[in-house]
């Protein structure tokens, strides 16, 4: 591990993107290194588990992180949540074998800005890291559908909690948005402008401390279910 973090740091360039890789599994973070180096991304250093995930993290603070769920001293949620203690801004994105719903719930509200499954092609990867820095969620398909469809089934008062900072108009418009609309179908469905829509859209974003429609769209899922409790 020594030798793996001087590497890693030795090899830093500004110009490239920056990853940690945690995974129990040496076959997974060889693969998983191999292809963000294939994208030009730079592995700076790898950990075996949770503990030594989070001591690499807060030291050579990385554009990304790649958090794999079960690893033994400390599990990827633990060590997303002691990271994101420390570093709010940290980008994480969770990585399970298993195609667990509830578990990318916990870890996006953990503070994980993604959550993917290690069957997904390796060589999207790099891809999806890109899209959560340019404000894209990395979330898988399925799991965005299923979330959509729970809140499609969802009672509509069941979407709107009493302990919720958005006003009914903006819950409106997170209604909308569960159901993939656009903008423009919004604005129609209201009856408002286009700006009107971004402007309530955007203050969805940050009242739920969000970066795109697709995790609003998890946050607000959790909101109702806790509400629910």
């Amino acid at each position: 591990m020594g030798n793996e973090r001087n590497q890693g740091a030795m090899t830093h360039d500004a110009d490239r993107l920056r990853a940690i890789v945690a995974d129990d599994d040496p076959l997974a973070r060889r693969m998983i290194k191999e292809a963000l180096q294939r994208a030009g991304m730079v592995v700076i250093a790898e950990a075996q588990n949770g503990r030594e995930a989070v001591e690499l993290t807060l030291h050579y603070r990385p554009d990304f992180v790649l958090m794999d769920v079960v690893m033994p001293e400390l599990d990827g949620i633990a060590a997303t949540r002691r990271i994101i203690k420390e570093q709010p801004d940290q980008v994480i994105v969770i990585l399970t074998s298993a195609d667990d719903e509830e578990m990318g719930l916990l870890g996006l509200r953990t503070g994980a800005s993604g959550f993917l499954t290690k069957d997904v092609d390796i060589d999207v990867l790099p891809r999806a890291l890109s899209g959560v820095l340019s404000g894209e969620a990395a979330i898988s398909r399925r799991l965005s559908m299923r979330l959509v469809e729970r809140l499609r089934r969802a009672p509509d008062s069941g979407l709107r909690p009493v302990k919720s900072p958005l006003t009914p108009r903006e819950w409106e418009v997170m209604d909308l948005i569960a159901q993939s609309f656009t903008t423009d179908q919004i604005a129609d469905a209201l009856v408002v402008s286009n700006e009107t829509v971004r402007t309530h859209v955007k203050n969805i974003l940050r009242k739920l401390e969000v970066r795109s429609r697709e995790e609003a769209v998890v946050v607000a899922y959790g909101m109702r279910n806790a509400d629910g409790d």
